[in-house]
């Protein structure tokens, strides 16, 4: 390349840098506007906006989940159909009737009265595994609270993140909102715009869900943001555990959108003195646990990233069956969960790392404190900070667990996919699952419409 040339290519890149920050600041400032007479609307009329926003989504969640699988090749339509239900339906009623605006609380002892406000224009970043029902909750969460929204999807999510935003601003046009208060951040390059976005003067959070260098690139954007970390669940199956009960949760969860729930279980932790009967019930239930010699051709036919310790990534979000046939593992039953036995002595990344695919673990442990010893190995190595789960009738062991554990959410007796977000525990309905400090983020909290506030304290002086 001659200098001259060079020298060209500079400025093309100086004048596209200009550009795209130029069209950047056009749709934060687009968004400031709107938000602005948005944060004066009552919470009747922001409910009945979000009821009608909710049921247009749920009413086209099989478009849109069959948008989603064929865009970007991962998880099961008819599972991101029930997704896309409690993303808008289930997430609504969770928050309707919530008062977000002007006197939240008082307390009549301490003179206390709380006032909520808005935060102001909202940057949330969507994942691939699970871009439209993340996109639907924010957008619910943050409507609710009187913020702007803009949200920003993967390129491989680009044309079901259009339709999704689509939906959203026809309804909004119903209800004479201001349109801009829900964008697309549709720019290229992604990463480039995305960073850009997150340190942009006029945002006032960033919202990040995805991945772990993601959160981190929001942390360190200078601007206050609320980011979730990596899911890597260890399961304890006791030995006084419901074996049936408790195989046919874990085989639901950890098959459910061929295993893209971050928050499912990815590895058992079962005692020694109930695994061989464990792996009949999970049998009965549909997991293929694969002999030594069926491991062994794992790796032979390069279903595992040697250099990387993982799953290959084609095998992300894909059928348990699917996989199967791939590697020549037969059973006479339809496949809905692959379980690979690990060595508890040796943990490395394909055994003991998140596996988003419908695959686990399945580690024995001798007694109660190897087993403790040993889920807390497995989050120490990835996944502290999201999910951890015990099947037991000990409320002893239980609350031993659970103080052991590093991590936000407990479960107990509880599918880890439907459990996490709270669509099956009286946990808060969320689609963002904080891990705080354990897994380097701001909060432990199934995140909501009340992370989404600012809220002032008026105190008076106590005579």
């Amino acid at each position: 390349m001659s200098h001259s040339t060079w020298e060209l290519d500079a400025h093309v890149d100086v004048a596209a840098d200009s550009d795209r920050d130029a069209d950047i600041d056009a749709i934060v400032s687009r968004a400031a506007r709107a938000q602005e007479p948005f944060a004066n609307w009552t919470d009747a009329r922001i409910d009945s906006l979000l009821r009608d926003l909710a049921n247009a989504f749920a009413g086209r969640a099989e478009e849109l989940a069959a948008a989603t699988v064929a865009e970007t090749g991962l998880g099961s339509v008819e599972d991101k159909v029930l997704k896309n239900r409690f993303a808008s339906t289930a997430i609504f009623e969770s928050i309707a009737g919530r008062v977000t605006q002007g006197q939240i609380g008082y307390d009549a002892h301490r003179q206390v009265a709380e006032l909520a406000s808005p935060v102001g224009v909202v940057f949330a970043v969507v994942p691939i595994t699970n871009p439209v029902e993340t996109a639907i909750f924010k957008a619910l969460i943050a409507l609710k609270t009187r913020n702007a929204l803009i949200v920003s999807f993967p390129r491989q999510a680009s044309g079901v993140g259009r339709l999704t935003i689509g939906i959203a601003h026809d309804v909004l046009a119903a209800h004479r909102a201001p349109i801009d208060v829900l964008q697309l951040a549709d720019l290229e390059p992604r990463r480039a715009t995305t960073r850009r976005f997150m340190s942009h003067p006029g945002v006032a959070l960033v919202f990040a869900t995805g991945g772990e260098g993601l959160v981190k690139a929001a942390y360190r954007s200078g601007t206050p943001a609320l980011g979730v970390g990596p899911g890597n669940a260890p399961v304890w199956v006791c030995a006084d555990a419901h074996l049936e009960r408790a195989a046919s949760m874990i085989v639901s969860s950890k098959a459910f959108d061929h295993g893209l729930i971050c928050g499912a279980e990815h590895n058992l932790v079962v005692d020694d003195r109930i695994a061989a009967a464990f792996v009949e019930s999970l049998v009965r239930y549909g997991a293929a646990v694969l002999t030594r010699e069926e491991e062994r051709l794992l790796f032979r036919l390069g279903a595992v990233d040697v250099d990387a310790g993982t799953l290959r990534r084609d095998f992300i979000g894909q059928p348990a069956q699917a996989l199967a046939d791939t590697l020549g593992i037969e059973r006479p039953y339809p496949i809905r969960l692959i379980v690979v036995p690990g060595d508890a002595s040796t943990l490395t990344g394909f055994y003991a790392g998140e596996k988003l695919a419908p695959w686990l673990s399945f580690f024995t442990a001798s007694g109660e404190d190897q087993g403790l010893r040993l889920c807390r190995r497995l989050l120490d190595l990835s996944g502290s900070g999201h999910t951890a789960i015990i099947h037991t009738t000990s409320r002893a062991r239980i609350e031993r667990f659970a103080r052991a554990m590093p991590v936000g959410r407990v479960l107990v007796n509880a599918p880890g996919a439907q459990g996490c977000c709270g669509m099956s525990t009286g946990l808060d309905k969320s689609l963002s699952l904080g891990c705080g400090t354990f897994g380097g983020n701001s909060t432990t909290d199934n995140i909501t419409w009340r992370h989404l506030l600012n809220v002032k304290r008026v105190a008076h002086h106590l005579q």
